[in-house]
């Protein structure tokens, strides 16, 4: 398996499973949902639902595959993203912690772009 294929079954079945896992909850008052592009190696998790006469969609993570690196944008998990991906055996080197500016970025330990 390529490395991008890898990434994108990595990156899929992560967010599969806090989907999963939140969606067994009881408490949930708002709806989980996936978004997979993987023409554009667009990838979110996020919540949606009403407040009164509202709708609301709340982007719990959103990653990216560019230039066959993992761009983390947004990140709203206790555990962390780069964690999961870690685990997964996912190189620091390929992991770009996005939300941050690019000049903070070179004081992580994972890449810069």
């Amino acid at each position: 398996m390529d490395k991008l294929a890898k990434y994108r079954n990595i990156i899929k079945k992560t967010l599969t499973e806090y989907h999963e896992w939140v969606s067994g909850s009881s408490n949930l008052q708002q709806e989980s949902c996936l978004v997979f592009d993987e023409i554009h190696d667009q990838y979110f998790w996020l919540f949606m639902g009403w407040e009164g006469k509202k709708k609301f969609r709340n982007i719990q993570v959103h990653i990216r595959i560019k230039n066959q690196k993992i761009y983390i944008e947004e990140d709203w998990t206790e555990e962390g993203i780069a964690t999961e991906l870690l685990n997964e055996d996912v190189s620091k080197n390929d992991i770009v912690l996005a939300f941050h500016d690019p000049e903070t970025r070179q004081y992580t330990d994972f890449a810069v772009a």
